[in-house]
């Protein structure tokens, strides 16, 4: 049988305190020992199962960090404050000074950032490659490679990355694979794949309602042992730690994740397929004129489609700018950044999300000016939702 990752979440099954159905919420900062012993073994990490701090970890966050590790079939998971507060743990406990990493070129921006501009004075240098093209990564690794970073399908430019691929080039030199699942959760499953970590932000699809943010990393046991480390764990001593009502929060909402995920890449593969029809130049996984199409087939868990998120190229950021406005004012979503939200979100990524790279490298990996990316909603109607957004178009000029 093929791995299905909503069935792992829905075999989880706790009860709260007096019998809830829903996890009691831990709603404290610290934790109480009979043994002074206990609160010794706790600060060298020998007691399984005590809590000692909430920077370290509650009973509300291990409870979520169980759901993500199912989902993502690993032997465990931490769950931070932010998806930044996952991604930079993770790579600041892998690499230290005069360390190498390889990055992809397409990224959320402040990945991009931190590894641009903040990691170098830590003496740790990154490498930025078209992560579609193995003999490229190949030739970027060198002795101190340590990191293979990558976006199983990047933001903003939805390039799909070879998982198998770049994990057999892990092994044979010794690496991290670590992949960033956040556009595609359920629908892909890097750890399958031969992925050594995987982080998501779930401020996105995993939550789903645009009120929280929030991060996790899915990892072996040995790992995420390591970032909670009190003495030199990252995610310890950075202090990224996500809020227990929020964890519970979260928690809740992955119970639909698999059908707001159907729903998503549904209505996702609808418009691409009618855009592209319209002459409108279209990106998208699921559409046959995407150049990891086929590779995206061959990683994908079929029944929870392609994902949420197409682009469209108008032309020009004036162009992009006035449709954006258009299509909020007739109520069709919001222009604003994020994903996974159910309505419908929107926005030019060379002005907002991928700000942070700079023009000429945008330029460089084909992000353009009239570039928008579309985070699509959990319309029930989504044929009307395309007749509006057509009208929109051609009101503006775009079509």
């Amino acid at each position: 049988m093929s791995y299905n990752p909503a069935d792992k979440i829905q075999d989880l099954q706790y009860f709260g305190e007096f019998g809830g159905v829903n996890p009691s919420i831990s709603d404290s900062s610290t934790y109480t020992f009979l043994s002074a012993k206990t609160m010794f073994d706790t600060f060298e990490g020998n007691a399984d199962g005590c809590y000692l701090y909430s920077r370290h970890s509650t009973p509300s966050n291990l409870y979520l960090g169980e759901a993500l590790a199912a989902m993502e079939g690993t032997e465990t998971a931490n769950v931070t404050a932010s998806g930044m507060g996952a991604i930079t743990p993770v790579l600041l406990q892998l690499c230290g000074a005069n360390d190498h990493i390889i990055s992809s070129r397409t990224i959320y921006g402040g990945t991009y950032a931190f590894l641009k501009n903040f990691t170098p004075k830590l003496g740790i240098d990154t490498t930025f490659v078209d992560i579609t093209k193995l003999d490229v990564v190949e030739a970027a690794i060198t002795k101190n490679t340590k990191v293979l970073y990558c976006e199983s399908v990047s933001n903003p430019l939805l390039e799909v990355a070879d998982i198998k691929g770049l994990s057999g080039l892990a092994k044979k030199y010794n690496l991290k694979l670590v992949v960033d699942n956040t556009f595609s959760p359920l629908s892909i499953s890097p750890v399958k794949l031969g992925a050594d970590i995987v982080i998501h932000s779930l401020t996105k699809f995993i939550n789903g309602s645009s009120d929280t943010v929030g991060g996790v990393v899915c990892g072996t046991q040995e790992f995420i042992n390591d970032l909670r480390n009190v003495n030199d764990g990252a995610c310890m001593l950075l202090g990224s730690t996500m809020d227990s009502l929020r964890a519970s929060s979260i928690l809740k909402n992955m119970r639909t994740l698999h059908i707001r995920m159907k729903q998503h890449s549904k209505n996702a593969h609808y418009l691409a397929e009618k855009f592209q029809d319209d002459g409108l130049k279209t990106v998208y996984p699921g559409l046959a004129s995407h150049s990891s199409h086929d590779l995206f087939k061959t990683m994908m868990n079929k029944e929870y489609g392609f994902g949420g998120m197409l682009t469209i190229d108008v032309g020009s950021l004036e162009k992009a700018n006035t449709l954006m406005e258009l299509m909020q004012e007739r109520n069709l979503g919001y222009l604003a950044v994020s994903l996974g939200f159910y309505k419908t979100l929107f926005s030019a990524p060379g002005s907002s999300t991928s700000s942070e790279i700079p023009e000429d490298e945008q330029k460089e990996m084909g992000l353009s000016d009239g570039l928008i990316r579309f985070s699509i909603g959990l319309d029930n109607n989504i044929e009307r939702t395309y007749e509006m957004m057509k009208n929109c178009m051609k009101e503006v000029g775009v079509l």
